[in-house]
């Protein structure tokens, strides 16, 4: 089970820390990611950090804006977005799956999602 918290309304510029908790698997030998999905939009692949090395992947849309980390003694993984745009407003989720891949569609487990908005 994965369960994100930490959405909500911040003003463009702003920063927001993004959590999700894991249970009932071994979710230290998953890559975790989190993922957005914009209304009338597709879901895309925000971050990802794999299991085996911690290698990190981001979409260039938010690199050098957010940092994806894991914590994995607490089962947490996290997404600190820093200088926040309009245009990162979408539902966010966490993922896990048991591959390397950065692809939205490969992952198998899926968090209920957390709403980010941000006012310009």
């Amino acid at each position: 089970q994965l369960v994100e918290s930490g959405g909500g309304l911040v003003q463009a510029g702003g920063s927001l820390r993004l959590s999700c908790a894991a249970s009932g698997r071994t979710f230290s030998r998953y890559s975790m990611g989190w993922f957005r999905q914009a209304p009338g939009k597709e879901r895309e692949s925000v971050a990802t950090i794999t299991w085996t090395t911690g290698s990190t992947y981001y979409a260039d849309s938010v690199k050098g804006r957010f940092t994806i980390s894991r914590d994995n003694a607490k089962s947490m993984v996290y997404l600190q977005m820093n200088s926040v745009k309009p245009e990162d407003t979408a539902v966010y989720y966490c993922a896990a799956d048991s591959s390397t891949s950065t692809n939205y569609e490969d992952y198998d487990y899926w968090g209920q999602g957390t709403q980010v908005t941000v006012s310009s």
